[in-house]
């Protein structure tokens, strides 16, 4: 006769243990994963990425604040000719402004250290490299690796940088909610229609040596262009907003002229720093500092 296993005090019970012991460990094993999870599904601090696009490899950096749980938004931070995404890191410390405000920044790497902006004058504009599709690309890699949600994603950046912002702006407003261009405007006869309302602060200095306060020719890295002046460029924010007139704001050398109640509760927002150079304005003793600026005017201006 053979033995049961209750007899036996083996088969039956010794499956049924290891049967518990492992539906234990599973629940225990869902609980850890759980709790990795969520630490890792946003992983601060610095990286350097690539991405493909149309057979060319691009490159980026992108920072996150550590111990974030949901992002406050998705910064573009776009680079002068001549320059790196590293270096624009550098020269705006915009780093400490994603860690005040919730933020991921990223520093995006133009071909020929420059972006086809519209103006015609930079290397990948004569070569019709497609930053847009670029850029739109890296933003939507960025936001749901990083989980942001799709209004609050915004760009910036200086000099050809900021051209390219406004060319965002015009070109891509489903994707960027707001815009804003430092020391850049936009190239003459470029056409500016985008699909809804997006908020939109200009930056421009008076005594700039390079973007001309006034437009008309310019001379830049990549060779001549013509451009929008940085009042008129205000002006055609305002109007393709459907802003009512602005309101002007001065202290000391800083004049800030801003149209509020605009549509689809936009904002345009035009600096206009008398005596600014060509720079990204900030440091110590600056009149304005456009890292902190931007970065408090893309927190209040999501969709």
């Amino acid at each position: 006769m053979g033995l049961s296993a209750d007899s036996a005090g083996t088969p039956d019970s010794a499956r049924a243990k290891i049967a518990i012991t492992a539906l234990v460990l599973a629940v225990l094993c869902a609980l850890v994963g759980f709790g990795e999870g969520r630490a890792s599904a946003i992983p601060g601090g610095d990286a350097a990425g690539a991405l493909t696009i149309g057979g060319v490899d691009r490159t980026y950096q992108v920072h996150a604040p550590p111990g974030l749980e949901q992002p406050a938004g998705l910064v573009l931070n776009l680079h002068g000719a001549g320059m790196t995404g590293q270096a624009q890191a550098g020269a705006t410390n915009y780093n400490a402004i994603a860690d005040q405000y919730g933020f991921v920044v990223a520093y995006p790497d133009g071909i020929d250290m420059s972006w086809a902006d519209g103006r015609g004058a930079s290397l990948p504009d004569r070569q019709g490299v497609d930053d847009v599709g670029f850029l739109v690309a890296l933003t939507e890699r960025l936001r749901q690796e990083y989980g942001v949600n799709p209004g609050r994603v915004f760009v910036t950046g200086t000099s050809a940088g900021g051209f390219m912002a406004s060319r965002l702006a015009c070109e891509r407003a489903d994707v960027f909610a707001a815009a804003a261009p430092v020391a850049g405007t936009l190239a003459s006869g470029f056409g500016c229609s985008p699909s809804q309302p997006v908020s939109v602060m200009l930056v421009n200095g008076t005594a700039d040596p390079v973007v001309p306060f006034g437009g008309g020719p310019m001379l830049g890295r990549g060779g001549p262009s013509d451009i929008v002046s940085a009042p008129a460029m205000a002006q055609r924010w305002r109007e393709i907003d459907g802003c009512p007139a602005p309101v002007e704001q001065v202290q000391g050398s800083v004049h800030r002229f801003v149209a509020s109640g605009c549509a689809g509760g936009t904002e345009v927002m035009f600096v206009q720093i008398d005596g600014g150079g060509h720079v990204w304005p900030g440091g110590l003793f600056a009149p304005f500092d456009a890292s902190q600026s931007t970065g408090q005017f893309f927190a209040t201006h999501g969709r």
